[in-house]
């Protein structure tokens, strides 16, 4: 890392962002000046209060605000926030005028090359139609409806059709199993459920009806499913509602909005699960949509007529983050398969065609665009791009280098990071600082984010625990059948009272970024020294021989020694030479300390269904321990590898 910074916005940017329009709002209503983010980041900290009404007031928010901003500010973990307001969270991303009804919603694009378009009356259409059938079949405000969906339009379409009614929506992506699916839609009783006929990745076609059968024979709270044709040209089978038949017995009717609490449930979303039961996340609509909008307006700097991309699917959180980026008056643009196929450029062609503005992605498909070769600024037209997220685990110093060099030299690089716990983020960027090598560029604007030490001090330039000391709307509700809240206090505020711990090794620099070294449960500790994990994985991500890697802590007596696996890459192995120069890099590049003990062949490494690494269940499966919850991961058959391996006996 270095003090330089690789990027700065141009005075122009800056005047023309919608943070610097937010600090005009604070000048011409309240008096207030700000030399830098730093400091209106300090100020929306201490009066956290007139941030979010200001906020509230920025966005043109359509509800009602009530005269009280927030109870018991300084109890973080129990303030409520706006107590009395009142709003609908479909209404807010869908009945605005920031951009004409004919101008796309929505565009689509799926793995085989079909594309589709909704337009915002469209849009509006659909979720008229879909809100009005799901009147009929009985869904009331509180029920809660399950998308076992992919990533396409009827996806969104249904869920702000659910939430207009002020129903709970949850979901899951298609890839995932019937086991992993009833475990989590079982708990929440849904009423009624979306289930796609199958999807595509890879060029290859996965049927999903056999799997909708089961979670229909298993989850007695469903009363109704609707098909939507994603694979099949056959009809839905009996007693199964097809998609067209539910916006046909709606069309034409007036789209309406059921007006609730600020903090009604609005999503129950899951944690992965792979140490345990998925805990069910309830989160607010209020909370949800304020915090959404400011990440998206203020952080992101996107403005209506704006074209905005991730790459997510429907079982992770950056699903529920991407929709709401309607409420900014920005196009979706939606991909549903395999991000390589047929070629590793396609989302990039396609996000050049569409002069996308924000492109949002993982880490780890930055890392394999390297290692491929492919350099998108050079081969597509991105004039259009202005800003660039990535999440999901660590961005690498040498993926920094990448961006700029092989994507677009005068880019605002976002590597963003918070979770499902919050349905958001704790550290963001900014289109008023510079981005530098290797750092998230600060905390989000209202969130008193610092590092603390194991004694609860707060240190800058020192591994910690990420925490947050104040109160935010975005807190979630709570867990699912959790009516004392003693598994979500537990989850969050038993370490330090009135602390939000959010789980993550990070160090606050002296520039006020955040350098992200891994969960802190991963955290290896040989000879007593905590490790992060990332260390090693940016030094392994540099061997065009590795594809991938994991490493873990193996115990072994009173202290543990360092594990690592190594999936060679297409036509190399792991060889004495190569297993040599992985102990070489990792002594010369980091320490003694991050040498493994045991460096280990193997043909794959277990990942979550978003793709993140899963170090936990290695772990249990070296130390002959149960992995909990095997349908929470994409590839659980990956774990045999681990297990009984005579080098680590």
């Amino acid at each position: 890392m270095t003090t330089s910074p690789l990027w700065t916005p141009s005075p122009l940017r800056v005047r023309q962002s919608r943070l610097h329009a937010f600090m005009q709002q604070l000048k011409r209503e309240l008096g207030l000046e700000f030399a830098d983010y730093a400091a209106l980041h300090a100020w929306s900290v201490q009066y956290s209060d007139l941030f979010w009404q200001q906020l509230w007031r920025f966005a043109g928010v359509t509800g009602h605000q009530g005269g009280i901003t927030v109870t018991d500010p300084d109890d973080a973990e129990h303030a409520i926030w706006f107590p009395e307001a009142r709003l609908n969270f479909a209404e807010n991303l869908l009945a605005h005028d920031r951009v004409p009804g004919h101008e796309p919603a929505i565009i689509a694009l799926t793995e085989d090359g079909d594309t589709q378009t909704l337009s915002w009356h469209q849009l509006q259409q659909q979720v008229a139609a879909v809100s009005t059938w799901l009147n009929t079949a009985g869904v009331e405000p509180g029920d809660v409806v399950a998308g076992f969906m992919p990533n396409v339009p009827e996806t969104l379409v249904a869920m702000l059709a659910c939430t207009s009614l002020g129903a709970i929506w949850t979901s899951c992506s298609p890839d995932f199993g019937a086991d992993g699916v009833i475990e989590r839609f079982g708990q929440t009783s849904p009423k009624v459920l979306f289930a796609a006929d199958g999807y595509r990745y890879h060029g290859r076609a996965h049927d999903s009806r056999a799997r909708a059968d089961a979670i229909m024979a298993a989850i007695d709270s469903l009363t109704h499913r609707v098909e939507v044709p994603c694979l099949n040209d056959t009809p839905a089978p009996a007693g199964i509602t097809p998609w067209h038949q539910v916006l046909a017995e709606g069309q034409g009717v007036s789209l309406r909005f059921h007006s609730m609490p600020f903090n009604a449930p609005l999503y129950v979303l899951y944690s992965s699960g792979t140490t345990g039961k998925p805990k069910c996340m309830v989160h607010g609509a209020g909370g949800t949509l304020l915090n959404h909008v400011k990440e998206h307006a203020l952080h992101c700097d996107i403005r209506p007529g704006d074209r905005v991309f991730y790459f997510t699917t429907c079982g992770w959180m950056m699903w529920n983050w991407l929709a709401s980026a309607l409420g900014s008056g920005a196009t979706l643009l939606l991909y549903d398969g395999d991000p390589f196929y047929p070629d590793a450029g396609r989302l990039w062609q396609w996000c050049a065609e569409q002069q996308v503005s924000l492109f949002g992605t993982s880490a780890k498909y930055l890392e394999a665009l390297e290692k491929r070769g492919l350099h998108p600024g050079q081969e597509c037209h991105l004039e259009a791009l202005r800003t660039l997220c990535s999440t999901g685990s660590p961005l690498a110093p040498e993926q920094f280098d990448f961006v700029y060099r092989h994507i677009k030299s005068d880019l605002s690089l976002a590597s963003i990071s918070g979770g499902t716990d919050i349905c958001g983020c704790f550290v963001l960027g900014n289109p008023l600082s510079p981005v530098y090598r290797g750092q998230c560029q600060g905390p989000g604007l209202g969130m008193d984010v610092r590092v603390f030490d194991d004694n609860g001090r707060a240190v800058i330039d020192e591994p910690g625990e990420l925490v947050c000391c104040n109160a935010f709307p975005n807190r979630p509700v709570g867990f699912w059948h959790d009516a004392d809240g003693h598994r979500y206090h537990d989850a969050y505020w038993a370490r330090w009272p009135g602390v939000w711990h959010h789980g993550d090794f990070v160090t606050r620099t002296a520039e006020g970024g955040m350098v992200f070294h891994g969960r802190s449960d991963a955290v290896l500790n040989p000879g007593g020294v905590r490790i992060g994990t990332a260390e090693i994985y940016r030094q392994l991500a540099r061997f065009k021989e590795i594809a991938e890697s994991v490493v873990i802590g193996q115990r072994r007596g009173n202290d543990e020694r360092l594990v690592l696996f190594v999936q060679p890459a297409k036509g190399h192995a792991l060889t004495a030479e190569l297993t040599e120069a992985i102990r070489t890099r990792l002594r010369e590049a980091c320490s003694p300390r991050h040498v493994p003990a045991v460096i280990l062949a193997v043909n794959d490494v277990p990942r979550t269904r978003s793709g993140k690494l899963v170090e936990l269940a290695v772990r249990e499966v070296v130390h002959n321990r149960p992995v909990k919850n095997r349908e929470a991961l994409a590839n659980p058959e990956a774990l045999a590898q681990f297990k009984d391996r005579p080098e680590l006996i």
